[in-house]
């Protein structure tokens, strides 16, 4: 008798607890005055509930277990003073619906990401399909800050347990123009209309670059350079490089929690002062630095490939863009004297530069690229596993893990970062990590938008699209399927580092990939990889520093390896004389 009252009473409370823990129906209309557009507007409308104001709620949605709640509604047509309608039947994360939520107060924040329509060429025999995508605008595709979002100023309510409740959202804000950086005396900015983009696109679309010239450039008019990329995401500005010293006042206090350090802008600004005093040293190599910018309406780079779903980048950057900066900066512009490096998507980036355009550069430094073989797609196999989010037995799910810290602890599963995602945009419209990959690796599907590589709610995998990314971008797949013509190409060429903590689990391709290097023969590849103990993402090779410092010296960390792949590789006539002084 004692256990079935216990029982009734722990049922009756647990009842009353949950029927207390959540909101009664909510609806928000969230509209904007004639007074910020007196035209309708296509795009996504994002509802942010935060439980602090310490930064805006927009600033607040991330991957992170304190994420803010985050609903979206796509939009078309909307006009001023129309409300777009959030409520219980909208997607949300990591709450997926408002019916969810526990009362209390939130803080409340809007923002309508602006959608444009594109006709672009992937349709069958190149016709055109109709698509409404997020134009960038200089901010490198970033829903909080892309100049001409609207926005509402954070306001505090109440939601309670019981009755129907109505909350009324007022886009009155629009995010600024961001101004273009401007030249100095060793960073030149470029920019140039892509004929082959303007193309695929359907309208002008164009492509730049941060170039960073070399010390004595003006005093040499004869001298011709070496190239080297640095490849990764949208730089608004050439970084890292400062021709004055962090103030000896400079303050301190701020706090790094993936470091736990303070001080870490200090060092970010000292970093960057001792790279401009070795650029303007004697000894150091007179060789372009290029940082690419090429936003485009899917994420903040193109991947630097040819894709179905975002154009001919590839293309784009190495026959229109590089040609016209080694005219503009008297490059050598041939394959003997050009380089590619960086880390993450950058990695991925040089990597794939050396396989596409394997004549075109004469080594890669892929420092914790994206996943370089898609056997080990983070921490699944795509080819085998039925299920991105989960590995299945007989009868149970185990969630995957998307994001560790350094000693292996998990922040975020796979579906959580999807999830988000999907709130964020649908039709891979996010502008964020899986959603791009899928933008730049699938296949065009019959509306125009990237074919889903799995359900992005349950995860379940599309063999089809993973058959189409497998010959078409792993990286991996393509060097073995393809050796027999492109190993004498890429031998000696390839160098690869990354740390066996890497918070993304990017190591495991890795893995896959120096096995395949280590044992091809008829040539052998005679390549790099190697890996940093205990290190976690953007570990550059270097294992004497820490992390958060070694992060900082891509521009520095294989300049020696570049001027001896040049010394032992260049054709006959090549100049080795003009660029050193």
């Amino acid at each position: 008798m004692n256990r079935l009252l216990l029982s009734f009473f722990c049922g009756l409370i647990l009842t009353t607890t949950y029927g207390q823990s959540r909101i009664g129906p909510t609806t928000f209309s969230v509209s904007f005055p004639a007074s910020q557009s007196n035209q309708p507007l296509d795009g996504r409308v994002l509802l942010i509930l935060a439980k602090t104001n310490a930064s805006e709620p927009r600033q607040q949605v991330s991957d992170a277990v304190e994420t803010a709640q985050v609903f979206g509604v796509d939009v078309n047509g909307l006009k001023p003073g129309q409300a777009a309608v959030v409520d219980a039947s909208s997607y949300g994360y990591p709450q997926e619906s408002l019916t969810k939520l526990p009362p209390g107060e939130y803080f409340v924040q809007a923002v309508l990401h602006k959608y444009e329509t594109f006709q672009i060429k992937n349709g069958p025999n190149g016709t055109r399909r109709t698509v409404k995508l997020p134009m960038d605008r200089g901010e490198g595709q970033n829903w909080r800050t892309a100049p001409g979002n609207l926005f509402s100023k954070p306001q505090k309510i109440s939601l309670k347990a019981g009755g129907k409740q109505s909350v009324a959202v007022v886009l009155d804000q629009v995010n600024p123009a961001i101004p273009a950086p401007k030249d100095t005396k060793f960073i030149k900015h470029i920019k140039i209309q892509s004929q082959k983009l303007t193309e695929f696109w359907g309208r002008p679309m164009f492509v730049g670059a941060n170039v960073l010239i070399p010390a004595g450039f003006a005093e040499h008019p004869e001298a011709k350079y070496p190239l080297a990329i640095f490849h990764g995401h949208f730089p608004d500005d050439f970084s890292g490089f400062s021709e004055t010293p962090p103030p000896a006042n400079m303050d301190t206090t701020d706090y790094i929690d993936r470091f736990h350090i303070y001080g870490y802008k200090k060092i970010v600004a000292q970093e960057a002062y001792d790279f401009y005093q070795k650029w303007t040293s004697k000894d150091f190599p007179r060789m372009l630095i290029v940082e690419i910018q090429h936003a485009n309406p899917y994420y903040d780079d193109s991947y630097a490939v040819n894709s179905e779903n975002i154009g001919p980048y590839g293309d784009a950057i190495m026959y229109e863009l590089l040609p016209e900066i080694e005219k503009q900066f008297r490059g050598i512009g041939q394959g003997w004297a050009r380089f590619t490096y960086g880390g993450s998507t950058g990695g991925w980036e040089a990597l794939a530069a050396q396989v596409f355009y394997p004549d075109e550069f004469n080594g890669c430094f892929a420092a914790c690229p994206d996943p370089i073989a898609f056997d080990a797609y983070t921490v699944f196999n795509l080819y085998k596993d039925k299920n991105a989010y989960y590995e299945e037995g007989p009868f149970r799910q185990t969630p995957r893990p998307a994001h560790r810290n350094n000693l292996g602890q998990i922040q975020s599963t796979l579906e959580q970062t999807n999830h988000r995602e999907l709130a964020l945009g649908t039709h891979s419209r996010s502008g964020d990590q899986f959603d791009i990959w899928e933008a730049v690796y699938s296949p065009a599907g019959p509306d125009g938008y990237p074919k889903r590589i799995w359900d992005k709610k349950t995860g379940v995998i599309d063999k089809s699209v993973a058959d189409y990314w497998r010959e078409h971008f792993d990286l991996m797949h393509i060097l073995k399927r393809d050796w027999k013509t492109l190993g004498p190409k890429v031998t000696g060429k390839i160098h690869i580092y990354c740390g066996d903590m890497d918070n993304y689990y990017l190591n495991n391709a890795v893995y896959l990939m120096e096995d395949f290097l280590k044992n091809v023969k008829n040539p052998a590849a005679n390549s790099e990889v190697a890996y940093g103990d205990r290190f976690e993402h953007c570990w550059n090779g270097d294992p004497n520093v820490p992390n958060y410092i070694s992060r900082l010296r891509y521009n520095t960390m294989y300049i020696d390896k570049m001027l001896k792949r040049m010394e032992d590789s260049h054709p006959a006539g090549a100049d080795l004389t003009s660029w050193k002084y």
